[in-house]
């Protein structure tokens, strides 16, 4: 596997739209052709729009758009504005007297940061649309990355900034990628050593703690932080089918897994979408394989690409 640029997968836009003074944003990720859908929805906390319909045994077998914002439920407003864009575009599933763009969507919490009452809304969606090209994405504090942190557990206070990330992969003439907006409540590690990259600070905000240590000392309380989540989408111009597509969702999420320390939590909302183009013939393990990697490296990016903001420290004022 190789390094590749988004821009080599023609048939997908992105877009962000952001307020950044409000600490809030939303990225789209368009195909206007159709892309076979896959989602595997694994932490406890979710909110998500269309991940039924992306069932395999459901109707539809085409995603035209995937939405990640901030906002937590609010932010779902979002889908509206990217709903309009399409249709009027004349994308989407042909109902005879018109066509319905299927839009899904995840959705996680930021209203800790900046204004908790300004949120993704349908002028944001659309603003999104109208910025989306082939290109290869602004990462950080962009788009759904603009208010999310990590390393969450004993509060806004002891956190760490992280943002948006992407990363695509290349094995010949297959292309596998992810756009992922991290926001976990415990700590971002790097899959080659395990190193705290960012998460949960000591009180001299020097250094690290451990988010698994300090959280098994509250086995017996109610509840924990609960404004987390890290969302994401996996791109490739394989020719899948819709199960395999949602098989390679549920591969994915080993990415996950490997670079936040806890992963899937009760108060995480972890959800990851696939949208397959169908260009090129791939043997499905092979890209659940890539896209496993690719959204590994995605979050390792959505930190070390995120610089500090809203008051919170980033990976480069610890690494300084």
């Amino acid at each position: 596997m190789e390094s590749a640029s988004f821009k080599d997968l023609a048939s997908i836009r992105i877009g962000h739209a952001q307020n950044a003074e409000a600490g809030t944003g939303c990225t789209v990720i368009i195909c206007d052709k159709g892309a076979t859908p896959g989602v595997d929805v694994r932490g406890g906390a979710p909110g998500t729009r269309e991940t039924d319909a992306l069932d395999p045994v459901n109707l539809v077998d085409k995603v035209h758009a995937v939405v990640l914002s901030g906002g937590s439920a609010f932010g779902l407003d979002a889908s509206a504005g990217v709903m309009a864009y399409l249709e009027e575009q004349g994308v989407g599933f042909d109902v005879g007297v018109t066509k319905v763009p299927i839009v899904a969507q995840a959705v996680l919490f930021d209203l800790f940061v900046g204004s908790h009452n300004v949120r993704p809304d349908k002028a944001m969606g659309l603003e999104a649309c109208q910025a989306a090209k082939v290109c290869n994405p602004r990462q950080g504090n962009a788009g759904a990355g603009t208010g999310a942190c990590v390393g969450k557990l004993l509060g806004m206070g002891r956190a760490m900034k992280s943002g948006l990330g992407v990363s695509m992969l290349r094995q010949g003439d297959l292309l596998v990628g992810a756009v992922m907006a991290v926001n976990c409540l415990g700590d971002v590690v790097d899959p080659k050593n395990g190193a705290v990259l960012a998460g949960l600070l000591e009180e001299d905000k020097k250094s690290f703690a451990s988010t698994e240590k300090i959280m098994a000392g509250f086995y017996d309380q109610d509840s924990i932080f609960p404004g987390n989540t890290s969302i994401g989408v996996v791109v490739t111009n394989a020719i899948l089918q819709k199960s395999q597509a949602t098989k390679i969702a549920s591969m994915s999420h080993n990415g996950i897994a490997r670079t936040m320390s806890p992963a899937h939590t009760m108060v995480d909302g972890d959800t990851l979408f696939v949208m397959a183009t169908g260009e090129q013939k791939a043997e499905p393990s092979v890209v659940g394989m890539m896209a496993a990697r690719a959204v590994e490296q995605a979050v390792v990016r959505s930190i070390t690409q995120t610089p500090g903001a809203y008051g919170l420290l980033g990976y480069g004022d610890l690494m300084k």
